[in-house]
């Protein structure tokens, strides 16, 4: 630990908060209505969309871990950090990128022109400026500081600061962007690149706050020549690494249910149910939920532990999915009761998450002697994106396997809208009930092991001090 003026507290829990705040405005903003934008606006197929966003995240397989290593291998900035200066540099790149990518002026273009322009700006926003500011802001969090119990209330302000902007972005953005036309739910183009450039605005200043409110105070030991591994070495190492490479996979497995979930929210509201208002109040609801996780994440895993409390909590939400199927509710408002009790399910697990990657940090220090915050996280941040390109791809070619109609001024046919109901319950069921297995029965770092881990690195640091 430096020396410091100020001591950790809420000032660096706040601007924790307003880091996942900013990558949010445009991250959620993608989940929420890209592929439904794409699709009833440009024109495109959805299984082109889905697979768009499958490759621009196997391309970030090499950006991604890049950045990690640049973020290993950054200078200090003395009064400032390491990670920080990476999220003032790339505030702007990565909210005028994501503004970019929703210019319903563009529709009228060629198709061939439509799909290379979503093509180019995709990439752009998420694997180059997105993972540019999301890889030194994930990394900051064990340089904050190296007490688990912070790093926990860190994981949880992320969390909420992340439960903030979905809220924001899922109340509002239905609200302004659909109207009905001949009685049927229809997004208006205009409306969505207006809110796009709003939340690139609003995401800009949530990560100023963020620059501005926390405090470097963790520093890493300087590395040597020889202790520092190539890319191939990394990668190398840490397929011999159960926890990372469980934690990778509890990873794929959380994305593929909780995104398939809110891309599917574009669909279920304004075509099964026909009430894109209803979306605004299910985000409402499940920000209550979310609220409700915050409020029992950290005394429950501090009292059986960050994993045991994810298994529990996931099976919770796989089943409540289940019961949703076969219960197919006619009433909207019912639909909205049982996905808020997912959400909470969900959302414990959510709460703990970012800890759980810094337990992972721990646990690799312990056995090479070497902590490389960014490079791991950058794993971390990949395997999130191998589950954000499975939820994409898999929307998308599903929707088109079930015959969606892009654009539709009548409504979609019964078996599309049977189609959508089963997408949106059973394959969510499914990544819960998975991630609750993984983390029983492959992730090693259950309670006893992350106390044991702490204590052995506070005390390493008492004897190199």
């Amino acid at each position: 630990m430096s020396q410091t003026n100020r001591p950790f507290g809420t000032r660096d829990k706040l601007g924790y908060l307003f880091g996942d705040f900013g990558n949010d405005f445009t991250f959620i903003l993608s989940t929420m209505i890209l592929m439904k934008f794409y699709t009833d606006v440009m024109g495109v197929s959805a299984g082109v969309v889905g697979t768009i966003m499958m490759i621009t995240r196997f391309v970030d397989a090499f950006t991604d871990v890049t950045m990690g290593r640049i973020c290993d291998r950054s200078r200090m900035v003395p009064g400032v950090g390491k990670f920080k200066p990476w999220i003032l540099r790339m505030c702007i790149p990565v909210a005028g990128a994501s503004f970019l990518m929703y210019q319903s002026a563009l529709a009228g273009l060629p198709y061939a022109a439509k799909v290379a322009y979503l093509f180019v700006t995709y990439i752009l926003w998420s694997s180059v400026f997105y993972t540019a500011v999301n890889i030194p802001y994930g990394s900051m969090a064990s340089a904050i500081s190296a007490d688990p119990g912070d790093r926990q209330s860190l994981s949880t302000y992320r969390s909420m600061g992340a439960t903030l902007a979905g809220t924001l972005i899922g109340v509002l953005l239905p609200a302004l962007a659909y109207k009905k036309v001949d009685g049927v739910e229809t997004l208006i183009g205009s409306r969505v690149t207006l809110a796009a450039g709003v939340f690139s605005l609003l995401a800009i200043g949530a990560y100023l706050a963020c620059y501005f409110l926390t405090e470097e105070r963790v520093v890493p030991q300087a590395h040597t020549p020889a202790g520092q591994q190539s890319v191939i070495a990394m990668l190398k190492g840490a397929l011999k690494n159960r926890a990372l490479i469980s934690i990778v996979a509890a990873s794929i497995v959380m994305l593929l249910a909780q995104l398939t979930m809110q891309n599917m929210g574009g669909y279920i509201f304004p075509d099964y149910y026909n009430n894109a208002s209803a979306q605004s109040v299910s985000t409402l609801v499940m920000m209550g939920g979310m609220l409700l996780a915050a409020a029992l994440a950290k005394p429950l895993a501090a009292r059986f532990g960050k994993a045991e409390i994810s298994v529990v909590s996931n099976l919770f939400a796989a089943l409540v999915s289940v019961l949703t199927y076969f219960i197919r509710p006619q009433s909207v408002w019912v639909f909205v009761a049982l996905q808020a009790l997912g959400w909470l399910g969900l959302g414990i697990f959510s709460m703990v998450s970012w800890a759980l990657i810094t337990d992972v940090i721990d646990q690799s220090e312990i056995a090479s002697g070497v902590r490389e915050d960014g490079s791991i996280y950058a794993l971390y941040s990949f395997a999130r994106k191998l589950g954000q390109a499975a939820a994409a791809g898999l929307t998308g070619w599903l929707l088109t396997m079930i015959g969606y109609v892009n654009g539709s001024s009548s409504g979609q046919p019964p078996a599309v809208l049977t189609g959508i109901f089963t997408i949106a319950t059973l394959v969510p069921a499914l990544g819960f009930a998975l991630l609750a297995a993984v983390l029983w029965f492959w992730y090693p770092l259950h309670k006893r092991q992350v106390d044991e881990n702490a204590a052995l690195l506070k005390a390493r640091r008492a004897q190199e001090e």
